[in-house]
């Protein structure tokens, strides 16, 4: 037990984040000048002092935390200081405040202690980004819509998915709709335009062929898509995919959708919850290719339980060999809403070696087969405090991604956990609107939900 000391420190949230990378929740307890020495356990807890000296730049008082928690733990984790959830952007900021890329990588192992595989890899990614896509205009907005329900819940899955039957499902596509069409309104009346729209969930096809349709006229009805760049439905799971549904995608003149495995290992997907095969996925990526046309993207998580580094390269190999154009790599996020934490909280730390051995071997293989990383994201409770990287080829990554992770557009999100964040670019901040969580009180409160984007979001846009 240790009892880490922050002397001139009052507000512990950030210096928290950065301890807990190092040691689990019962090993430590913070506390400040402020807190009162309680319990019994701090006479066999050891102290740790930081901060000795008062000073005022938080970062420095990481590095130190940093360094002295690496020689008591034999941990250097390789995002240095860093524990927030765009590393790119920040890479973004380096770049442009050092007039120059090249200057970039020694800052962030300097001042933020990260790894040299990790500032390159920001850097690189950063610089791709610029070259493929301009800023954001003032006026453009990415535009979400979420589809809460999925077959079954994965065992690490912490988002707001229902298993629910065809009544419930039509009850919150009638309340979807009317959102639809008020925002369509306001952002006609503001004058805002959707440069991207993504459908996702939940598993948006979960709903019939004939509600996807509906779903897809109405926006067609509602929001000028003449300026829209890239559309997006997520097809993740392969159990709700039909050749009838990827047809009404394709009838409506979306390219984009995603497939998302996880894994290539039965005993894996069985034991997460997925009710489907590795056969099915093959099965939907050929049901797919017969459509023609789509760029698919493909999900893979590092560190699901049971799996090896051998396994997970395994499952990379067999999905590169499905020919998707882009290949997301997450490493495994244990939440507190999800139900693998409930059967073991300290999973993500036992998978720490484990995922950073899948993460390099991602890296290696996808470079090899000519994909390049594109986008990148951390979460909190993720093994080994590391990172989602989203790989694409031939050019194909996906603009609301990128857009949604540099934080310099609006982001208008429609349904029931839908997020919606207005741009202010005069001051380079954004404001949250949130919609409700839960699907059937998002139904009944829907009038409060326009209500907000209408006090939010559309005004003096």
């Amino acid at each position: 037990m240790y009892r880490i000391k922050l002397n001139g420190i009052k507000d512990k949230y950030d210096f928290n984040e950065l301890i807990k990378i190092f040691l689990r929740p019962d090993q430590y307890e913070v506390l400040t000048e402020d807190d009162p020495e309680n319990g019994e356990n701090h006479e066999k807890a050891e102290l740790i002092e930081i901060n000795e000296n008062r000073s005022t730049d938080k970062n420095a008082v990481k590095r130190e935390i940093y360094r002295k928690l690496s020689l008591i733990t034999g941990k250097r984790p390789p995002w240095g200081i860093l524990t927030g959830v765009r590393p790119v952007k920040l890479a973004g900021e380096i770049v442009r405040a050092s007039a120059g890329d090249e200057n970039a990588p020694a800052i962030l192992q300097e001042e933020y202690l990260l790894s040299e595989e990790k500032s390159n890899l920001l850097t690189d990614i950063y610089g791709y980004q610029q070259r493929v896509l301009d800023r954001a205009s003032d006026k453009s907005t990415g535009v979400y819509i979420g589809i809460p329900f999925c077959p079954t819940r994965c065992l690490y899955c912490s988002f707001t998915s229902n298993q629910k039957g065809p009544e419930d499902i039509e009850s919150y596509l009638s309340a979807l709709f009317k959102e639809i069409e008020y925002c369509g309104q306001g952002m006609k009346d503001s004058g805002v335009w959707a440069e991207t729209i993504y459908i996702g969930g939940g598993t948006p096809t979960t709903l019939t062929a004939q509600q996807l349709n509906r779903l897809l006229e109405k926006i067609s009805q509602c929001f000028d898509l003449y300026r829209v760049t890239e559309f997006t439905v997520e097809a993740g799971r392969p159990d709700t995919i039909s050749e009838e549904k990827l047809d009404v995608i394709k009838n409506h003149g979306i390219r984009r959708i995603s497939i998302n495995p996880q894994t290539m290992k039965d005993e894996t997907l069985k034991l997460i919850g997925r009710e489907h095969s590795a056969v099915e996925i093959r099965e939907a990526f050929e049901t797919a290719k017969k459509c023609g046309g789509f760029i698919i993207n493909a999900d893979l998580i590092a560190g699901l339980p049971g799996e090896t580094p051998e396994d997970f390269e395994s499952s990379l190999r067999e999905v590169i060999s499905l020919d998707p154009s882009n290949i997301t790599v997450h490493t495994l996020a244990v939440k507190k809403a999800s139900r693998l934490i409930e059967a073991d909280e300290d999973f993500h730390y036992k998978q720490a070696d484990v995922v950073g051995k899948m993460l390099k071997t991602s890296a290696d293989v996808l470079k090899e087969a000519g994909y390049r990383p594109y986008y990148l994201y951390r979460q909190k409770h993720m093994a080994g405090a590391l990172e989602n990287v989203g790989y694409c080829r031939d050019d194909t990554p996906c603009i609301y991604n990128i857009r949604i992770m540099d934080e310099s557009q609006s982001i208008l999100a429609l349904g029931a956990g839908g997020i919606s964040k207005r741009y202010y670019p005069e001051e380079n901040r954004l404001e949250r609107i949130p919609n409700v969580s839960n699907y059937s009180v998002y139904i009944e409160r829907l009038d409060e939900m326009t209500q907000r984007k209408e006090k939010n979001f559309f005004k003096e846009v």
